[in-house]
């Protein structure tokens, strides 16, 4: 079967969306090596090399469709798609191109989240905008549709009045580069390379309100006796500086430490990719007490990487900690601390977790990642 991805994230961006489709699209190549696949992408980019000898980089090829890549990607790639004999488009983060239930081509949409639509004050006004008319018009005009949690999959039928019948749950994965045990030398190498301390706790997210960091930082400023500092890796803007004047008014300025800010960073989210697992590694705990995900990757990683996980027990978070993570209300700072402290005091405690979190972390595996998305595309066939 021929079979194409809408991969400009794959190839562009270099945080969640961008994993999630290098990492399915590597995983359907290797685990079902007779398909071909071809990559649509309006434009290539460092982040993703197609070196599978079943993979195929499709680009805008008339000078109209180079002129305009985004009306390409969006709408006139469905020709390219028919010349190609593409008989499955999959649509890896919200939308399908306007056309394609007509042409013939079947088509699947991975559905994230709809947090635009759960919290619309955070987003302008525009972007609000084209987001619904795209994930709707994905949702009604797909074949079928991958929700990547139960939460979303409820979401989907709240919101947009989706066909529950055409949406199927399917896990992402989390790298394998996490469960692999960094050794001694690269975490020195590391730790030297960033300058951090000796034991840290560890946030790992885009600093926003949604996020919530700055619950985080009361729950540090309420817990006066936990003394180890607070390493975060993420970038923001408004909501940082909101996040720093509480940091500088409560004397917290040697307890947080912005990574992306340091001279050593590099790249958007401040920290080289290969080096995060060791930076999981290395600290004490995960804090990750979000209010809202479409699933929460960061707490995987975190059990992967055999860490104690402070998580929220809300929203889809549950799903992506099971039953080794350490829950919170996310809008309490005194629960985030109470558990804190709990992992600093507790380590039989400790170990039990992180044992339930190897356990549990094996059934989102690339392997079974890849497996449940190619029995949705076998369903339409």
């Amino acid at each position: 079967m021929n079979i194409a991805f809408d991969a400009k994230r794959a190839f562009v961006n270099d945080t969640g969306l961008g994993n999630y489709s290098r990492t399915l699209i590597s995983s359907l190549a290797n685990n079902f090596p007779q398909h071909h696949y071809y990559l649509c992408t309006p434009k290539l980019g460092r982040l993703f090399q197609a070196t599978g000898s079943n993979m195929e980089i499709m680009l805008p090829q008339q000078p109209l469709h180079k002129m305009l890549p985004a009306a390409w990607r969006s709408s006139w790639v469905v020709g390219d798609l028919k010349k190609h004999n593409i008989q499955l488009y999959h649509g890896l983060s919200h939308e399908i191109p306007q056309g394609i239930a007509q042409s013939g081509v079947r088509s699947v949409v991975t559905m994230h989240d709809l947090i635009h639509e759960r919290y619309p004050d955070q987003y302008p006004w525009l972007d609000r905008k084209i987001y619904t008319r795209k994930f709707r018009y994905a949702c009604a005009n797909a074949d079928a549709i991958i929700a990547i949690s139960q939460q979303t999959k409820q979401d989907l039928i709240d919101f947009y009045a989706a066909d529950e019948r055409k949406i199927h749950v399917c896990y992402q994965s989390c790298h394998p580069m996490y469960a692999a045990m960094a050794g001694a030398e690269t975490k020195l190498a590391v730790r030297e390379k960033y300058g951090l301390p000796e034991s840290y706790l560890l946030y790992v997210g885009s600093i926003i309100e949604r996020k919530n960091l700055l619950n985080i930082c009361q729950a540090l400023h309420q817990a006066k006796d936990v003394t180890l500092p607070l390493v975060v890796i993420g970038r923001g803007k408004e909501y940082k500086a909101k996040v720093e004047a509480f940091i500088a008014k409560h004397q917290l300025s040697n307890r947080v430490i912005f990574l992306s800010n340091k001279k050593q960073a590099n790249g958007r989210v401040g920290v080289d990719a290969a080096d995060f697992p060791a930076i999981y590694q290395m600290s004490c705990m995960l804090i990750y007490p979000s209010f809202f995900e479409g699933f929460g990757i960061p707490v995987l990683e975190g059990l992967y990487s055999r860490v104690p996980v402070i998580t929220s027990n809300t929203s889809c978070l549950p799903e992506a900690g099971g039953d080794a993570a350490f829950y919170v209300d996310p809008s309490s700072p005194e629960e985030i601390a109470g558990q804190m402290r709990r992992i600093l005091n507790d380590t039989a405690l400790v170990q039990e977790h992180i044992a339930k979190g190897i356990a549990y972390a094996q059934q989102f595996s690339n392997e079974i990642a890849a497996a449940s998305v190619h029995q949705v595309y076998s369903s339409l066939f």
